[in-house]
């Protein structure tokens, strides 16, 4: 009998995070909120919110806003933000920092914070280009000797492209030959080459080949239409931090001083506000030529409490200005200090900057939704878990947080196996919660026991 084995899949399994499960908004057509949906459970008002937020921002009729979701910790305020960058899709930038990135050593914190406000905000580039496009049906490259006499060179690089109408052999320089490699093009590719200047880009493999039984999945595009060499309209999406990067680097020679000198300057340089406005002045030139337009992406500052007095001021005057992203700020204080400041102020924001802000409330979950995203994240994590534990890993999520009776999850799973079961039983869960002690546990032991502990 002939043997047949199943091939794994080769491509690395992603890491579970805390909000994997997220995968958007959970809303009906008509922006009501579902119970459950999209790995998002409760807070229907918060999402109902976030929804009308997401079609403003698709709209663009946000740009330089700013909405601040408060809430107690553990509330699911990063998890909205997340669900609100799976609605925007991969083509509206969505940038998450926490607050306290600011505080870096190498580089001041407003510039941080411009550099973050920069990635937020995309540009798509629309060109006319002329390429030459097909399937590749053949790919081969000559070699020379090497001058210095060490082996042998490409000295040119013969392919051939497919279209529908027919095909064309170019003989093409050997500096594409690095692009070609970079790009991975085989054989049963679909590709375009710039005529200008040589850029190289897979497009995906030509259905024909789509019966083949790949390990990872592949993308398949059907074969070009037309002549080989064409015009073709071709999109680029880019940020503008993008363009600051590319126009900031030194164009010092290839010497080995040069060399020295580049590799002993800092890691991180300031970008100017000088260069910074050249690149402003050629984009908006873009736009009122049609050529780009500005996709004002999502900034999302989690712990804004972290920022300071310094930071708030920078961002009042950033959302004023004419290139800004959407502002998402989230933070789980009451009334708090301001920091670098001695005031108290609602939140740990300044006044001036809270009457700019939509606040989205987020609330506690009950017992209800508690025990829906536990069944959630045991299924994402592929664990097992009977309705008992979960009900008893839930009622210690009531009483302390819903985050730590997450964490208890894993532990309960591995004292399980060790006791020769895949499913995690209530036993599991009762014995990891007298091994781990939660936040309100250890505060209260503190203060029981304050004389034996340095204060």
């Amino acid at each position: 009998m002939m043997k047949i084995e199943e091939v794994k899949s080769t491509t690395k399994t992603q890491r579970i995070a805390h909000h994997s499960h997220i995968k958007g908004l959970g809303l009906q057509e008509d922006g009501t909120a579902l119970e459950n949906a999209s790995g998002m459970v409760g807070q229907q008002i918060a999402r109902e919110a976030a929804g009308i937020f997401v079609d403003m921002v698709k709209s663009k009729k946000l740009a330089g806003r700013a909405l601040l979701m408060a809430g107690p910790p553990g509330t699911g305020k990063t998890a909205i933000a997340l669900a609100i960058a799976q609605e925007l899709g991969s083509k509206v930038p969505f940038y998450p920092m926490v607050g306290s990135e600011v505080y870096s050593a190498e580089v001041k914190k407003t510039e941080i914070l411009m550099e973050n406000f920069r990635r937020a905000i995309g540009l798509r580039i629309k060109e006319t280009k002329e390429v030459w496009e097909g399937e590749v049906i053949e790919l081969k490259t000559e070699e020379k000797d090497d001058q210095t006499g060490y082996g042998k060179v490409v000295s040119a690089v013969v392919i051939t492209l497919k279209t529908s109408k027919g095909s064309k052999t170019l003989k093409l320089d050997p500096s594409i030959h690095e692009n070609l490699t970079r790009e991975k093009v085989t054989i049963g590719d679909v590709i375009y080459i710039e005529a200008n200047s040589g850029n190289v880009k897979r497009v995906g493999r030509c259905d024909v080949y789509n019966s083949e039984y790949d390990l990872e999945a592949e993308e398949y595009v059907p074969l070009p239409k037309g002549d080989v060499h064409k015009k073709k309209e071709i999109v680029q999406d880019v940020t503008l931090h993008d363009l600051d990067v590319a126009n900031a680097k030194p164009q010092g020679g290839h010497d080995f001083v040069s060399l020295m000198n580049q590799m002993n300057k800092k890691k991180k340089t300031d970008i100017t506000d000088k260069l910074r406005g050249e690149i402003n002045k050629v984009v908006s030139k873009y736009i009122d030529q049609g050529v780009a337009e500005l996709v004002p992406g999502v900034l999302f500052i989690d712990e804004c409490h972290m920022l300071d007095i310094e930071a708030f001021t920078f961002l009042n005057r950033a959302l004023e200005s004419t290139l800004a992203p959407i502002v998402v700020l989230a933070t789980n204080r009451g009334y708090s200090q301001i920091r670098g400041t001695d005031i108290n102020s609602p939140h740990g924001l300044p006044v001036d900057l809270l009457d700019r802000l939509l606040i989205i409330r987020t609330t506690p979950y009950n017992l209800e939704d508690i025990i829906k995203i536990l069944a959630i994240r045991g299924q994402t994590e592929g664990l097992k878990i009977t309705e008992e534990a979960l009900q008893e890993l839930s009622n210690i999520g009531n009483q302390s947080s819903l985050r730590f009776a997450i964490l208890l999850l894993t532990p309960a799973n591995i004292l399980a196996q060790t006791s020769g079961r895949d499913e995690i039983a209530i036993q599991d869960i009762q014995e990891v919660h007298e091994l781990f002690l939660h936040a309100k546990q250890s505060a209260k032991i503190l203060e029981q026991q304050a004389d034996k502990y340095i204060s």
